[in-house]
């Protein structure tokens, strides 16, 4: 998987580095060596110190979404038990101007008609949810994806459950190449306008603001220019192979989360190219 391959890699170079160094050691007498002289630390050099500083940003920006879903329960305030379909549903019915027949994503609402039992699954545009704990209760929380048609854009939202009640904490639509867990930290990966470059935004959990904030902005360069091979999850969404919070993050994603979110789970990623099976969640 191409997630994994830099930290293969890494760890590779990591072992070579190691066997040199000790196979260099048993040649060595022990003394010691100099390293050179330290460079002189310097520290960073403020411009326009006279410039009055701006008290408001340039423009709008939504760093946080928090909604409260409407006509979903959660038996047993257990977000597992919750319809994933039924969760969309609410949410295409409570936008009309996006979803409705004049709205940028009006064919997403005639697929969704698929992710019932008995629907052609691979028109469905629901993707597997995943469960994990992001907001750092102990309880697990819903990440959900769905396509937005027809658009090349995928909708990505994140739900856990607050005093009995489904709450949406993050809400976020983007043309992704990749989602990613790490610890308690959601990692979007989304095309550049420039071969062989991408963004890359991560998002924590604020306590102050109850969702989901964007933490880290990125625009890395990862490669020639060359379209990756991102390979897609499982259509099923069984929650056995759902991402447990217990097991060590990977390093690709460890990389680019925040140092605010501890990175105490594996990645875990998904592309928008898998619908969720209707029939098993």
């Amino acid at each position: 998987m191409p997630a994994r391959r830099p930290a293969r890699t890494a760890l590779a170079m990591a072992a070579v580095a190691l066997l040199s160094a000790t196979a260099a050691a048993c040649g060595d007498t022990g003394g010691l060596r100099g390293a050179g002289p330290t460079p002189t630390a310097v520290s960073p050099a403020k411009l326009w110190p006279d410039l009055r500083p701006a008290s408001s940003p340039a423009y709008p920006y939504d760093v946080a979404t928090r909604e409260t879903v409407k006509g979903v329960t959660v038996p047993g305030d257990d977000i597992r038990k919750v319809d994933p379909v039924d969760v969309v549903e609410a949410e295409l019915k409570a936008h009309p101007d996006d979803y409705g027949s004049k709205g940028a994503y009006h064919a997403t609402e005639d697929r969704m008609k698929e992710c019932r039992p008995g629907g052609d699954r691979a028109r469905c545009p629901l993707l597997k949810p995943y469960y994990r704990d992001l907001t750092g209760d102990g309880r697990a929380d819903l990440t959900l994806g769905f396509r937005l048609y027809p658009t090349n854009q995928t909708a990505v939202r994140v739900y856990t459950v607050e005093r009995h009640r489904l709450v949406q904490v993050l809400a976020d639509n983007d043309a992704i190449i990749g989602v990613e867990l790490a610890g308690r930290a959601l990692i979007e990966r989304s095309p550049a306008d420039i071969s062989g470059y991408e963004y890359r935004t991560t998002w924590v959990w604020d306590p102050g603001q109850r969702a989901m904030v964007f933490s880290r902005d990125e625009y890395l360069h990862v490669g020639d220019g060359r379209p990756s091979r991102t390979p897609s999850p499982s259509a099923s969404p069984s929650a056995s192979s759902a991402p447990s919070p217990s097991a060590p993050a990977s390093a690709s994603a460890a990389a680019s989360a925040s140092t605010s979110a501890p990175a105490s789970a594996p990645a875990a990623s998904a592309t928008p190219s898998a619908p969720a099976s209707p029939g098993e969640r």
